[in-house]
């Protein structure tokens, strides 16, 4: 369980890393080349950017909570992440664009495993720290 909690922190906090970076300095790239991100326009760099900011934040916390590794700090991270994620896919989910099926699908998975990775370990952090 220890693992599975340190390994969510890392991988969430450098997954936050590179898409804060992506965002923050290359956000018409983001909205060009990631599928199903056009699918609610229209493009705003203000937005991409400071989204890219506030990602960037994300991923201080959860490389942070564990390099640490304590309780309140990695409960702190994914209830930071959790606070977002769930919105996002609750938005996605009734969002689904009906003219790619394939893309919905691998949209609405990935996003649920982006809820449900983090909620697992929030559960265990009890436990483990």
């Amino acid at each position: 369980m220890r693992g599975y909690v340190r390994s969510v922190l890392v991988v969430f906090g450098a997954y936050q890393l590179v898409l804060g970076l992506w965002l923050l300095f290359f956000p018409f790239s983001f909205y060009d080349d990631v599928p199903t991100v056009d699918w609610t326009p229209p493009y705003s760099e203000h937005l991409f950017r400071d989204f890219g900011g506030a990602t960037l934040g994300l991923a201080v916390i959860f490389i942070a909570a564990a390099v640490r590794f304590d309780r309140v700090l990695s409960t702190v991270a994914l209830l930071a992440y959790l606070v977002g994620a769930v919105p996002h896919l609750f938005f996605h989910l009734g969002h689904l664009e009906g003219e790619s099926p394939g893309w919905s699908i691998a949209l609405a998975v990935v996003l649920a495993l982006s809820v449900l990775v983090p909620a697992v370990a929030l559960v265990m952090v009890r436990k483990v720290t």
